[in-house]
C-alpha cells in the first residue's frame, strides 16, 4: 500500500519538477540576457530594447488585425441606412447593427492587420526604448519614468497613424498626454496592488512552510497554514498519527492529494525529522 502511495505521489510531482525546471532554465536564460545588456553602452542596449520590444508590439498588432479582420467577415452585412426602420426592427437586429458598424468604424480607423503591426510596433518599441533611457540615466524606474515613456509613445503613434488631420503637433501633444495620463493612473494602481501583497510581520513565522508549499507547486495553500495557525514550529509535528488524531491539515481545508504531497515531504525532510 505504501509503495503504491508513492508511485502515485511520484507520478503527481514528476509534471510538477518538469515545469520547473524549464522555468528556472528560462529565467536564468533572462538573466543573462539582462544582465549582458546592462553591460552595453547605453545608445546599443537602448537600441535593442526599442528592436525587440517594436517586433513584439508588431506581432500582437497583427494577430488583433487578423482577428478584428475575421470577426468583422463573419458577421451579416448591414442592409442600407435608408432602408432601416426603427419601428420595424427587433431590439435584437438593433443591436446587431449598432454592433456591424462599431465593427466597422474600428475596422475603417484602426486598419488592417499591417496597420495595427505598425502601430503597435510604434507604441511599445518607443515606450521600451525611453523607458530604457529614463532608468540607465536616472537609475531607477518610477512614476516620472514611465509617464514620460507613455507620453513619447503616444505622440510617436500620433504622428505615425496620422490621427487629427491639419494640426499634427498638437494632435501629437494631445495623444501624448492622454497616454501619460492613463499610463501614470495605471502606474500609481500598480504600486497600491504591489502594496497589498507585500509580506506582513507575521510572515516570520511561516519561512519554513512556505518555502515548502513553493517547492511542491503547492503555495496557494500558505493561507489555509497561516488561518489554522499552522506555523513553522509546527510542521515536525505533522506526521501521520498527529494528522489521524487532530485533522489538522484537514481542519484547514487542504484537500486530500496536497495533504499527502505534504506529509510525504515532511517525512523525508532531515532537518523536520531532527526537530521531531
Amino acid at each position: 500500500m505504501e509503495k503504491g502511495n508513492e508511485k502515485v505521489m511520484s507520478l503527481v510531482q514528476l509534471p510538477q519538477k518538469a515545469i520547473k525546471d524549464v522555468q528556472f532554465k528560462l529565467k536564468e536564460l533572462e538573466n543573462g540576457y539582462k544582465s549582458w545588456l546592462a553591460k552595453q553602452p547605453l545608445p546599443v542596449e537602448a537600441a535593442i530594447v526599442t528592436a525587440t520590444t517594436a517586433i513584439n508590439g508588431a506581432a500582437i498588432g497583427a494577430f488583433l488585425g487578423v482577428m478584428t479582420q475575421d470577426l468583422t467577415s463573419s458577421l451579416p452585412t448591414p442592409p442600407p441606412q435608408s432602408s432601416l426602420n426603427p419601428d420595424a426592427v427587433a431590439p435584437f437586429q438593433q443591436v446587431q447593427v449598432q454592433l456591424i458598424l462599431l465593427l466597422a468604424y474600428v475596422q475603417a480607423v484602426a486598419g488592417g492587420p499591417l496597420v495595427q503591426a505598425r502601430n503597435f510596433a510604434v507604441i511599445t518599441g518607443v515606450n521600451a526604448g525611453i523607458s530604457c533611457v529614463m532608468k540607465r540615466l536616472r537609475g531607477k524606474e518610477d512614476l516620472q519614468s514611465s509617464v514620460v515613456a507613455a507620453f513619447g509613445s503616444g505622440a510617436a503613434f500620433s504622428l505615425v497613424s496620422g490621427m487629427g488631420g491639419a494640426n499634427p503637433a498638437v494632435n501629437a501633444f494631445t495623444s501624448g498626454l492622454l497616454f501619460a495620463i492613463f499610463q501614470g493612473c495605471s502606474f500609481k494602481i500598480g504600486e497600491m496592488w504591489q502594496s497589498t501583497q507585500r509580506p506582513t510581520a507575521d510572515d516570520v513565522y511561516y519561512a519554513r512552510t512556505r518555502g515548502m508549499l513553493d517547492k511542491l507547486g503547492l503555495q496557494n495553500y500558505t493561507k489555509n497554514f497561516k488561518r489554522g495557525l499552522l506555523t513553522d514550529s509546527t510542521l515536525p509535528l505533522l506526521t501521520d498519527r498527529q494528522v489521524v488524531k487532530s485533522f489538522a491539515l484537514r481542519d484547514v481545508r487542504i484537500p486530500p492529494g496536497p495533504r499527502l504531497l505534504i506529509l510525504d515531504h515532511i517525512q523525508r525532510d532531515p532537518e523536520l525529522k531532527k526537530s521531531r
